[in-house]
């Protein structure tokens, strides 16, 4: 029977139970064990995929009757019923916790390593990538690692699909996939072989969005796909308006590989060649892998298609990005420069959400510290030695979890253990700033975000540095190249002459993921974002459910007479948006990969407004970044409550009260009454018909 969730050391609030159980927890797929009391999710609309919790009441197969959360009654086939067998998060976290300890050499270690895990993973001071929560100290033959970075496609029809082939057996097996499509042809050019013209890269692209939109992975989520192409690919244009054709590619991220060289001719108002090699060379099938600047350099033949200004490119880049929050931008020449894998491991694409460039075959292993968890409420300050233990304990952790994943293409495998790359980040920033009364984007959180930063960088590179001692430095260590890398001339000469004497575990160590389904699952505030606001709905495939976040409920309990909230409670709407930038360069200066961030920015927010703010993301060392302009697209996964949209609220003052039964989305009548309204877009006016149940009154439902 479902239980309340609401004393127990781990209890995770509704919506968080929710997902536990549909992404995470171990299920009876056979649907063998089925009785009645047991705890399940089910499917409520078989439209929407809407999903909610329940227990069993009936059960005359194929039919199972399961009373939901809010009382409701339904009757289900028993295929769109799923059972878990942990009902628990202590039950998931002690399996991956003896999962992982399982990559230590003896059974000494393996048993100690297994509770220093579990006292890792208890309270949720980490989070494991979900990947990792779902798979690990099972048998499942599903990957451990989110995402990955497969090889450009060859520029032939067997090549594309053989990347498609690669691209599906990993969405399958629960990973995302980042790809550079640079090397494919432009559109229109000559294709030898069959006397034709190539339709071009964004149609190939296009192909791969949709057979990623087929795929469900693991049972839990559709498959995640980055495309990005070069800023020097003659369909660069094409691409960049992409997300604006309908239909086009509408199941993948999108970004432009941009380079110092554009960025410098913007700067000067420059011209900028828009070109591709020979497709004729002899060498071209078995050489060119996307790599311009090679090609150029060993003296081949390149065909300049066309010469425009950088600007055009650029604007372009920022009028659709304002339009549609796409294409974001991938500095791709600072990444290579800043990389520690620069000497061996080119990076030629991100994964889905950007905050890791990777090489071809590297992959993201990813686990989320939990920032929430360490303030010191006595001292009004951080734990700082908790914190450094769970540091230390968590990059042991994902050093683990390189020997205890599934590989199933050997050129991860080779790739992963040659540099065995690791991946810490961290939630529940925005929350931890607020209890020690820090202003989000303020100077002062500039500051305390340096010195928490190199905090934990230090702690992570000490203790790969050690682990280096004892299991042997990755393979591909050269000290002096590794120290050459952008990054490594940055940090402390203590941390580089321990390298430099030691060697170190792994060729990465930070990076900063998005974490919004764990985040959302543990109930603080996502990777490295502000809150987004005090009340908003979520949408997901559980449903859409109104979320409040607990801190404001606790100041106004705590402060009765009072109605407005402190200054430093800021949500990402409140904030200027280059107090977002700030952020996240503060934060860049101690990553040693890159950052998901998301700069929100106001609906009225214009096109010169959305230039400048990129612009300034590439002054201040930022690697990449997306900026969402408000409504800017027709779904978005976090909204607004309608009043604060109406009244634009900066600050919300009215106390929060708690949160009821989360919103769900319910099957269509048949019979429906509208009202149609237009509104100004980029493309024109566009007409828009709300339709209601009869004597709904004019608002939307």
């Amino acid at each position: 029977m479902v239980q309340s969730r609401t004393t127990k050391r781990n209890a995770l609030h509704e919506l968080g139970y929710k997902i536990f159980l549909d992404r995470y927890a171990q299920k009876d797929m056979t649907r063998s064990t089925l009785a009645v009391g047991d705890t399940v999710i089910v499917v409520v609309d078989s439209a929407t995929g809407q999903r909610e919790i329940g227990a069993i009441t009936a059960l005359e197969l194929p039919q199972v009757t399961v009373k939901l959360l809010d009382g409701e009654v339904v009757t289900r086939d028993v295929e769109h019923v799923d059972k878990p067998l942990e009902t628990e998060p202590e039950q998931m976290m002690a399996r991956v916790a003896e999962g992982i300890a399982q990559a230590e050499g003896t059974l000494e270690l393996q048993q100690e390593w297994a509770e220093r895990f579990k006292w890792l993973l208890d309270d949720w001071k980490f989070v494991p990538a979900g990947r990792i929560l779902t798979a690990a100290g099972t048998d499942q033959a599903l990957t451990f690692y989110n995402c990955y970075v497969i090889p450009s496609p060859k520029d032939s029809r067997a090549g594309i699909i053989e990347t498609l082939s690669q691209m599906t057996e990993i969405m399958s097996r629960g990973g995302g996939v980042g790809i550079n499509i640079s090397t494919l042809r432009p559109r229109h050019s000559y294709v030898k072989g069959v006397n034709g013209r190539s339709s071009g890269s964004v149609s190939w692209g296009a192909l791969y969005s949709f057979v990623t939109g087929l795929i469900e992975q693991g049972g839990s989520r559709r498959g995640a796909l980055m495309l990005i192409l070069n800023d020097w690919h003659p369909d660069v244009f094409d691409f960049i308006n992409s997300k604006r054709t309908a239909g086009q590619i509408t199941n993948a991220n999108i970004s432009v590989g941009v380079s110092d060289e554009l960025m410098e001719a913007v700067k000067n108002d420059a011209d900028w060649v828009l070109q591709f090699p020979d497709t004729n060379d002899p060498d071209y099938n078995d050489l060119w892998d996307g790599d311009l600047e090679t090609w150029i350099a060993s003296g081949r033949k390149v065909f300049h298609y066309r010469t425009v200004k950088a600007r055009e490119v650029w604007n372009s880049i920022i009028e659709s990005a304002w339009a549609s929050a796409e294409p974001g931008v991938f500095f791709r020449s600072r990444s290579n420069k800043m990389s520690n894998s620069w000497y061996f491991n080119p990076l030629v694409a991100t994964n889905p959400c950007g905050e890791q460039p990777l090489g071809s075959w590297s992959v993201c292993n990813l686990g989320a510290i939990n920032l929430a968890r360490f303030y010191n409420e006595e001292k009004h300050d951080v734990d700082w030695e908790t914190l450094d233990k769970t540091v230390r304990y968590s990059t042991r952790f994902l050093d683990n979890v390189i020997d205890s994943t599934p590989y199933f293409f050997e050129q991860n495998q080779q790739r992963q253990m040659q540099e065995r790359r690791v991946g810490l980040n961290n939630m529940g920033l925005a929350e931890l700033m607020i209890r020690l009364g820090i202003r989000y984007g303020s100077d002062e959180s500039v500051a305390f975000i340096d010195k928490l930063y190199s905090f934990m960088t230090r702690a992570a590179y000490e203790t790969s540095i050690e682990i280096a001692t004892e299991k042997g430095p990755f393979p591909m260590f050269e000290a002096e190249k590794f120290l050459e890398s952008g990054y490594m001339l940055s940090m402390p000469e203590d941390i580089r002459e321990k390298v430099r004497q030691h060697g170190i575990r792994n060729v990465t160590l930070t990076t900063q993921a998005p974490t919004g389904t764990t985040g959302t699952m543990v109930n603080t505030s996502t990777g490295i974002e502000p809150f987004y606001s005090w009340v908003y709905y979520r949408k997901s495939r559980l449903g859409l459910h109104e979320e409040q976040v607990p801190l404001v409920k606790e100041w106004h309990e705590d402060h009765p007479d009072e109605t407005k909230l402190p200054e430093y409670y800021v949500t990402a709407m409140d904030l200027a948006p280059k107090d977002h930038v700030k952020v996240q360069a503060a934060i860049q200066r101690w990553v040693d990969s890159a950052i998901s961030k998301t700069c929100n920015v106001p609906n009225e927010y214009t096109v010169d407004q959305v230039r400048e703010l990129y612009e300034y993301m590439y002054e201040m060392g930022c690697k990449g970044g997306t900026i969402y302009r408000d409504g800017s697209r027709t779904e978005q996964v976090l909204m607004l409550k309608e009043e604060e949209k109406v009244e634009a609220a900066p600050v919300v003052e009215a106390k929060v009260e708690q949160a009821s039964t989360p919103h769900r989305i319910y099957p269509r009548p048949k019979k429906l009454i509208g009202v149609t309204t237009s509104s100004k877009t980029p493309f024109g006016t566009a007409y828009i018909t709300m339709n209601g149940k009869p004597g709904w009154g004019g608002g939307v439902v």
